[in-house]
């Protein structure tokens, strides 16, 4: 059955029941009206497709009910149907807003096809309008996931650059989500109904890379077969984000200022000034500041060309806050991607991810997090899947127990507890959550690894 409905409108009653057999054979929801004030009073409770209408009918003509069908829904499709087809009547039912209209006597196959074509487009743009939808969404201000005060502060900002035209600096870590922010800027921009271009500065050879910014005259070098738009010409009226801005050569740190500053460039062998409106968002996980004063590697005209308005993203060890948030927004991703029931993350699980001090930031937690649901077996993300990824790191091992006896002592029975704890866990991670195999690595009976494991909360997984 089609979830297209439709509504019948006629004041003769073999066309409303011939209409109706006709389109429920055809698998749409089919409501019958037998004049123009029960199709207003159908309009108003319900929302219709298509709506199938006679131009003549009692008590309100076609054409009436048509304007105020289309102010009432105006996404309705409306097809009029006559036995008295005249140029002017069809002129008019089209300037009110009608999709098409058919005349009487009309073939089945006909009419069948104007709806089906009828709906098809109305369905095609509502999927156009969702998907335009999807991609701004995506990069909103509330979908950069962070409650932390660092974040907070980060949206605000945002919401100011974004209106600007102003170029923009983007700083941080590796994995902080720069391009993720970059992205919220364009797209909550006057400008996000234009292309945002993206370069990764550190990953185009040096001899490519001006035509990859600038584009190429036919035979301007060997592989110039043709004539190529750069990506300033691509991005006109639009955004380009300039990835690893530190990695630009330095010749073409000289040509990029002369952009920046005429708005004006030439394609590579060509000889015409090509101007663009486009703005430049930059970013990089170096220090600029020392790059333009120690090493000498970097521009200072063009750093503060760049450096207009600079946002610096933290990492996620200033932010520990955002873990838990940003767990569970990936863990619901994944599930839903590898097609798992895992709601939600074991205290003892969390308690992992919180000691962590991830130097891939956020990206390290996303991969972390689909490693997880990719192993995980049970309805909850558990301890296990993580440890075996999470050990391996030196920022872990240093959270887990420090040996040495400091100056206030330790709390020894806490200690003994959490070697246990963590030996469990080592147990369970080499025998794949197997509790009966686990026990036997730690010498100890099916009965006592079952206490332990219900004392640390660790009693998920396969029995046998």
């Amino acid at each position: 059955m089609s979830k297209d409905r439709i509504l019948v409108a006629d004041d003769e009653q073999s066309m409303r029941e011939f209409l109706d057999i006709m389109l429920k054979k055809e698998g749409y929801r089919v409501l019958l009206a037998s004049n123009g004030e029960e199709v207003l009073k159908l309009a108003e409770k319900e929302i219709f497709d298509l709506i199938l209408m006679d131009i003549r009918m009692p008590r309100m003509d076609g054409i009436t009910v048509l304007k105020k069908v289309k102010a009432i829904s105006p996404e309705t499709i409306v097809i009029m149907i006559t036995a008295y087809a005249s140029a002017d009547t069809a002129i008019q039912a089209m300037r009110e807003g009608a999709y098409d209209y058919i005349t009487k006597p009309f073939k089945v196959d006909e009419i069948k096809l104007i709806i089906r074509n009828a709906l098809e487009k109305k369905n095609l743009q509502k999927e156009n309008i969702l998907l335009k939808q999807v991609v701004k969404d995506r990069y909103r201000f509330g979908n950069i996931v962070g409650q932390s005060s660092k974040m907070l502060a980060l949206y605000d900002l945002l919401e100011k650059v974004s209106v600007t035209k102003t170029n923009v600096l983007i700083t941080g870590e590796s994995g902080t989500g720069k391009e993720l922010v970059a992205k919220a800027i364009h797209y909550n921009s006057p400008r996000k109904e234009k292309p945002f271009v993206t370069l990764n500065c550190g990953a185009i050879p040096e001899s490519l890379i001006e035509s990859e910014l600038f584009g190429h005259m036919k035979g301007a070098f060997t592989d110039a077969i043709a004539t190529k738009k750069g990506l300033f010409e691509v991005a006109d009226e639009g955004t380009i984000f300039l990835d690893e801005i530190s990695e630009l050569p330095f010749l073409m740190q000289v040509k990029l200022l002369r952009v920046l500053q005429d708005r004006e460039f030439k394609r590579v062998g060509g000889t015409e000034d090509i101007r663009v409106d486009v703005r430049i968002i930059a970013a990089t996980n170096r220090d600029l500041e020392e790059a333009v004063r120690e090493t000498k590697t970097f521009r200072e005209d063009l750093y503060y060309r760049l450096n207009v308005i600079q946002i610096k993203l933290p990492s996620l060890r200033e932010r520990k806050e955002d873990i838990l948030p940003l767990a569970e927004h990936f863990l619901r991703k994944y599930s839903e991607e590898l097609n798992k029931r895992i709601t939600r993350i074991t205290p003892d699980a969390l308690r992992i991810l919180l000691e962590f001090d991830y130097p891939g930031n956020v990206r390290e937690l996303q991969n972390i997090i689909e490693r997880a649901v990719a192993l995980e077996g049970t309805e909850e993300l558990t301890a296990p899947n993580l440890t075996s990824y999470l050990e391996k790191s030196s920022s872990f091992k240093k959270g887990w127990i420090d040996l040495d006896i400091p100056n206030e002592g330790i709390d020894l029975e806490k200690v003994v507890e959490e070697i246990e704890r963590v030996l469990l866990l080592k147990a369970l991670d080499r025998t794949k959550g197997i509790k009966k195999k686990a026990a036997e690595l730690l010498h100890i009976n099916f009965r006592s690894m079952r206490y332990r494991l219900e004392k640390y909360g660790l009693s998920n997984g396969a029995e046998e």
